[in-house]
């Protein structure tokens, strides 16, 4: 019966989930004209990769509470410029690899007078204690075959495999990644990435004439082409872009 006891104790019953229900107010309404006025401001949970064919800023988001595995088929330059992006955005950067040298002033750069990115030997990254306030992100620099090594991604904590070329192993890799990065290779290696990733004809054909600096990004069914162009630090400190190292 309406209005009895028994309805106004249902009524007041939390829902499950979602606690008892709040004042009632007018909607907000954002009218089709004004959509394109609305902009999210680029918060410190992403990394600016470059920029998009519509000269937009492309951000790479790289923290996240789930492990998130990033495989970028491309060159050294490119790694690095993303390894000193992501040191700015507040992360710690451990750079697990077999070549050292090519590491030690960059990681002297990004830290100035604070460790914020290390080095570590292939193999010998130890526990880096990633949380939401501290996020960690992870280089493996191990060449054709990184051998399968002790660190992992894990929740704020997120691992970029960088291969120079596809390998044995990049298949694997490819598939189990969140995110994907291919730069220019080969006709017949397009035509493997293109397989592995459900590539159309149009982005197989491209990946054998990108540019230095242009990388195809691939997240799920998304797709997305970036150019990277660096600063003038970067560019003082690493050079021009390059594929090759």
């Amino acid at each position: 019966m309406p209005g009895s006891a028994d309805s106004v104790r249902t009524a007041a019953r939390p829902r499950r989930g979602f606690g008892l229900r709040g004042p009632r107010m007018a909607r907000q309404v954002l009218s089709v004209e004004h959509v394109d006025a609305l902009a999210l401001p680029v918060g410190d949970d992403g990394v600016v990769a470059g920029v998009d064919v519509q000269d937009r800023p492309a951000v790479l988001g790289l923290h996240h509470p789930v492990p998130y595995d990033v495989v970028l088929v491309g060159g050294l330059w490119t790694a690095q410029v993303l390894a000193l992006r992501a040191a700015g955005t507040g992360a710690r950067v451990a750079v697990e690899t077999g070549r050292p040298q090519v590491w030690t002033g960059l990681a002297r750069a990004a830290g100035g007078d604070q460790q914020c990115m290390t080095l570590h030997e292939v193999g010998r990254v130890p526990p880096m204690g990633a949380t939401a306030v501290s996020p960690v992100v992870v280089i493996r620099d191990c060449g054709m075959k990184p051998p399968r090594g002790r660190v992992s991604s894990g929740p704020w904590q997120s691992v970029l495999t960088l291969l120079p070329y596809l390998s044995p192993v990049a298949p694997r890799l490819l598939r189990g990644a969140s995110l994907a990065g291919i730069q220019q290779v080969s006709p017949e290696e397009a035509q493997q990435v293109g397989r592995i990733l459900s590539l159309t004809r149009q982005e197989v054909e491209a990946l054998s004439t990108l540019a230095d600096g242009v990388t195809l990004w691939c997240a799920g069914r998304e797709r997305q082409f970036v150019l990277t162009r660096p600063t003038d630090a970067e560019l003082g400190l690493l050079g021009a872009a390059r594929r090759l190292d």
